[in-house]
C-alpha cells in the first residue's frame, strides 16, 4: 500500500473541508504550486488534486488547475467536475495519470455504460479511470456530496465491476476532515465483497498508526490531506514509507 498526498482547491486556494461541508473550510496559506514542489522534492512522484468547485459544477478554476498540472512531472490523480466522456479523455490526453469520475456517473444512467464502450479494452484506459464512492452512513453521495443515492453502495459496485471498471476512491464522509481515524470497517465491508477491487481510502487519516491500519486490511493505497497540513503525518514518513512499499512489490 502506498500514500498519495492530497491537495483540495477551492476557488484558487488550498483548502480542507469538514465532512465534505463547504460552509465548515479551513484554508491554508500555501498554493497549489508550493504543495507540489514540496511533494516532488522529497521524492513523492504521485500526487491527488480535486477540484472542489468543480465537484458543484463551477468550473472556474479548470484552467487555472491545467496550467499548474502541465508543468508538474508528477503523476496526477484528478477529480472534481469530469461531467463527460469526452472530458475524461481530454485529461487523460492531456497527461493526467488518473481521472476520478463521480457524480456523472451516478446520475447519468448511460455514463458508465459508454465510458466502458469508449474506454475499457480498446486503450486499456480503465486502469486510468477511477470511480469515486463518497459514503456517508453507507449512502452513496454525489454533486460535492450535496445529493443522496438511491443506489445502494453494493450494488454500484457490482455493476461498475461488470463494465470493467474496477478502481475505487472511497471516501468516509463520516471520518473526512476530522482527524480521527480512518474508516477501516467501511473499506473491510467493501473488500470482504470484492477482495480483488483496487481501492484507495480516503478519509480520517490522522496518523501512521491509520496508515499501518489501512496496510493490513490490502487497500491499494489511501489519499492523506489535512493530517499533513497539521503536522500529524511528515511528508518525510510519507516519503519513507513509499519507498518501502515500492521496494516489497
Amino acid at each position: 500500500m502506498y500514500i498519495i498526498p492530497a491537495i483540495d482547491i477551492l476557488n484558487k486556494k488550498v483548502v480542507r473541508l469538514r465532512e465534505g461541508d463547504y460552509g465548515q473550510v479551513t484554508n491554508y496559506e500555501v498554493t497549489l504550486e508550493e504543495m507540489i514542489e514540496r511533494y516532488q522534492s522529497n521524492g513523492t512522484d504521485f500526487i491527488h488534486i480535486i477540484d472542489l468547485n468543480g465537484a458543484k459544477g463551477d468550473f472556474s478554476n479548470q484552467e487555472y488547475l491545467a496550467e499548474i498540472i502541465h508543468k508538474t512531472s508528477m503523476k496526477v490523480q484528478y477529480g472534481g467536475g469530469v461531467r463527460s466522456i469526452d472530458k475524461v479523455k481530454e485529461l487523460l490526453e492531456a497527461g493526467i495519470y488518473r481521472v476520478i469520475v463521480g457524480t456523472q456517473a451516478i446520475t447519468n444512467p448511460t455514463f458508465l455504460d459508454e465510458l466502458s464502450t469508449e474506454l475499457v479494452g480498446k486503450t486499456k484506459c480503465a486502469d486510468h479511470v477511477v470511480i469515486a464512492i463518497d459514503v456517508l452512513d453507507e449512502v452513496i453521495k454525489y454533486s460535492g456530496w450535496m445529493e443522496s443515492s438511491p443506489v445502494k453502495l453494493l450494488d454500484y459496485v457490482d455493476r461498475c465491476l461488470s463494465l470493467g471498471f474496477f478502481r475505487f476512491l472511497c471516501t468516509d464522509i463520516n471520518k473526512d476532515g476530522k482527524l480521527g481515524g480512518a474508516g477501516v470497517e467501511l473499506y473491510k465491508k467493501l473488500l470482504d465483497h470484492s477482495p480483488f477491487i483496487k481501492l484507495i481510502a480516503s478519509g480520517g487519516v490522522s496518523s501512521m498508526d491509520d496508515i499501518k491500519k489501512l496496510s493490513h486490511i490490502n487497500v491499494e493505497s489511501c489519499v492523506v490531506g489535512k493530517a499533513i497540513y497539521e503536522n500529524h503525518i511528515s511528508v518525510e514518513e510519507i516519503k519513507e514509507w513509499n519507498l518501502k512499499a515500492m521496494a516489497s512489490l
